[in-house]
């Protein structure tokens, strides 16, 4: 495997916060589709909708894991911001955050997570990791499964980065 570029991982009072970024040779406005639009999620998320607007309904649902997000839209500005929780009623607040900044390369895609302190930090960034390479490769034309030999790979190399 190449070698991995980790994202930061602070602590914020009693919760985390972590930095992933990626630079894409894509144009801001095909990824902020590739971020928002209901019809692509599944091709490097999981089947759902984000609204496109301020309050409006974030879902995803992740059949394998039996994950359901059901949040809401809680900030944005297209094409470059859009910030939800991965949290379901009645659980901790995950906030996560969505930037898509113009480059003279492309896009700089940075995502910040929030999570409890009293959560796996590293499986958390592992997992948005993993995510990631199917965005890149989504954005290519060519998705991919679930990277899981990069998921373990990173969530090792992680877990020396937790604060």
């Amino acid at each position: 495997m190449e070698a991995i570029e980790l994202g930061t991982i602070r602590r914020v009072g009693n919760r985390f916060e972590a930095r992933l970024e990626r630079t894409l040779e894509h144009d801001q406005r095909a990824v902020w589709k590739m971020l928002t639009d209901s019809s692509l999620l599944p091709q490097w998320l999981a089947p759902g909708t984000l609204s496109p607007s301020k309050g409006g309904a974030a879902k995803l649902n992740f059949p394998e894991s039996g994950t359901n997000v059901e949040s809401v839209v809680t900030e944005v500005d297209p094409p470059r911001l859009i910030e939800y929780s991965w949290s379901s009623p009645g659980e901790p607040d995950r906030p996560l955050r969505w930037e898509a900044v113009a480059t003279p390369e492309g896009t700089r895609l940075s995502l910040t997570l929030g999570i409890p302190d009293n959560e796996d930090i590293a499986r958390t960034c592992a997992g948005w990791e993993a995510h990631l390479e199917m965005f890149a490769a989504a954005m290519e034309g060519v998705p991919i499964k679930f990277p899981f030999e990069r998921f373990k790979a990173t969530r090792e190399a992680y877990r020396s980065r937790v604060p």
